[in-house]
């Protein structure tokens, strides 16, 4: 699969996905970091990229996204942004509703969002 193709397979496979460095457990920077601390602290599961694992999606990901840094986050389909945006909606209150309402609308039908 070419990694243009990959990039909005993963983006619109995933509700809530973060391109970043490392993994959520183990970030790689200090701002892939941040952006996953803030996404986890909204309650609700997401999918992640570790970029450092997959050059080519490094590679290509800033020219599709037309964003150049890492991380970014995409919620259905659209990109939120980096790590700045990430935190500064989290400071205002604005992040946990954004992921909280794309998680449950992701849910399976009769199934609560936080089962």
């Amino acid at each position: 699969m070419e990694t243009l193709e990959k990039i909005k397979s993963q983006i619109s496979e995933n509700t809530i996905l973060l391109y970043m460095k490392g993994s959520p457990k183990f970030p790689s920077c200090g701002f892939s970091a941040q952006a996953s601390q803030a996404l986890m602290q909204c309650g609700e599961q997401f999918a992640y990229v570790d970029i450092l694992q997959n050059p080519d999606i490094r590679a290509e990901l800033p020219k599709y996204a037309n964003w150049p840094t890492f991380p970014q986050l995409w919620v259905e389909g659209e990109l939120v942004g980096g790590c700045d945006i990430i935190l500064e909606m989290f400071q205002q209150g604005e992040l946990a509703p954004l992921i909280k309402e794309a998680a449950e609308k992701a849910a399976p039908e009769g199934e609560a969002a936080d089962s």
